[in-house]
């Protein structure tokens, strides 16, 4: 049985990416900063549940202690958590984007790896952004390019990054960042864009399965690698 650990997935793509593992047989925690919503994911998924806030060191360790004190390893780790950071931009706004979707990588990474080394097979998938790539947002034929998200599109440069790093540092483990493609959720919802959460949950899902020989350290969409 593959344990897996989603974090933010108590709605949009964190929670369909939940559903279609769970149904290729994993045993799946749904990471939640809160509780009563992930509970009820969790629930209402068959998976189980895992109080965990990105931003929190103490809140990172009790749910790593907690899944391996019931498993004994982790196989598969998906860092999903994030913010869009949209609107005006200071100081604090950009802290939390950076403590949300860069620093709480490191967090849970760290506290995931003695874990992940337990693992015959074990992957990190980073559900990442090409508005973090250089080349799509200074490509005036991609939609990126058009998008002045300038908190999202940094921490996510910097996801990104960390990903590829981590893949340097730890030759045993797989870590890939995703670009899931522009989906319909409550993050994205005052753009009024995006396709429906099925098929971008499906491009995770699928580098949350990678078999042994599979890459390390690169940042894919569906059609393939993407330039940085």
């Amino acid at each position: 049985m593959t344990v897996t650990l989603i974090t933010g997935a108590n709605k949009g793509i964190g929670y369909e990416t939940a559903g279609r593992l769970l149904a290729l047989g994993h045993t799946v925690y749904v990471g939640a900063r809160d509780a009563g919503r992930g509970a009820h994911a969790a629930a209402t998924l068959g998976a189980r549940f895992v109080q965990l806030d990105v931003t929190d060191d103490e809140s990172v360790r009790a749910a790593l202690d907690t899944i391996g004190a019931a498993e004994g390893r982790l196989d598969v780790l998906v860092h999903n958590a994030g913010i869009l950071a949209a609107g005006p931009i200071d100081g604090p706004t950009a802290l939390l984007a950076f403590d949300t979707n860069a620093v709480g990588i490191v967090r849970v990474t760290e506290a995931a790896l003695p874990l992940l080394r337990k693992s015959a097979n074990p992957t990190v998938v980073t559900v990442s952004s090409s508005m973090g790539s250089f080349w799509a947002v200074t490509n005036p034929e991609r939609p990126e390019s058009g998008l002045p998200l300038a908190l999202y599109a940094a921490s996510k440069a910097a996801a990104t990054m960390l990903t590829v790093q981590y893949a340097k540092a730890h030759p045993g483990i797989r870590f890939n960042a995703v670009e899931p493609g522009a989906t319909a959720t409550d993050m994205t919802a005052a753009f009024g864009i995006g396709r429906p959460v099925g098929p971008s949950a499906a491009v995770v899902a699928r580098w949350a399965t990678l078999g042994p020989d599979g890459p390390t350290g690169t940042l894919q969409d569906e059609r393939g690698p993407l330039p940085f």
